[in-house]
């Protein structure tokens, strides 16, 4: 997912809207047809992520371009690219796949500086560099079938539109993202790094058990995209 620099967007917010949608006969046979696998690795363990609960988008499905995600760019151009090779998790984080991520700094003010709507946590992992026409698969284990809103912790310096199917249907229609540019910040490559948390951006109907999810973005990109929250 290719970030164009020095990109600069309009600052308008745009209003946030949802529409849940219910499972259909199809989409309950697409977790067992679905070949990619929840994301383990020496670090985390827990296979399927869980809702109600903190979905970490960066935690993307294991299986591919095409299966488990669709990226732009061949080249992570966080992990490994942004962040140089030098053998620690956070900077190596899924290098070898395409699909673009990186983690919050807390140097320098670039993650923690004060033109935050909301702080993230140090070392939070995200998706970023994103852009039209791009996904990614995540699985999800559910606790207790029924409807569920979810807060997206990003940033997106033009503002833009995301949508969520669940196991391969849609399951909402375009959610507008807020811009999180603010013009007070002199710092122009910051405009990436103002981070902010949209309650209730999402409302899904999901069965109880094991279920697919497909973040899309569908508009502007330049979004970094950290968690949903589940509830």
């Amino acid at each position: 997912m290719r970030l164009k620099p020095l990109a600069f967007a309009t600052g308008k917010s745009i209003a946030v809207f949802a529409v849940a949608a219910s499972l259909s006969v199809g989409a309950a046979d697409f977790p067992a047809t679905y070949k990619g696998v929840p994301f383990h690795d020496s670090r985390y363990h827990g296979g399927a992520q869980s809702i109600p609960g903190r979905v970490q988008c960066a935690y993307y499905d294991l299986g591919g371009e095409g299966v488990a995600y669709h990226d732009s760019t061949e080249k992570n151009e966080g992990s490994g690219g942004l962040n140089p090779a030098d053998g620690s998790y956070l900077n190596e984080f899924r290098m070898h796949e395409a699909v673009d991520t990186s983690y919050t700094k807390f140097h320098d003010a670039i993650d923690n500086n004060p033109y935050d709507k909301v702080t993230p946590e140090e070392n939070q992992l995200y998706v970023g560099w994103t852009q039209p026409g791009e996904w990614f698969n995540i699985t999800v284990d559910v606790a207790h079938a029924g409807s569920y809103s979810a807060d997206l912790l990003y940033t997106s310096n033009r503002g833009g539109t995301i949508s969520i199917d669940v196991n391969g249907e849609p399951a909402t229609g375009p959610l507008a993202i807020t811009s999180t540019y603010d013009a007070a910040d002199p710092v122009a490559w910051r405009q990436w790094h103002h981070w902010n948390e949209m309650k209730d951006v999402a409302k899904l109907k999901l069965a109880a058990g094991r279920n697919v999810l497909t973040v899309h973005i569908l508009t502007e990109g330049n979004m970094n995209l950290a968690y949903f929250q589940f509830k």
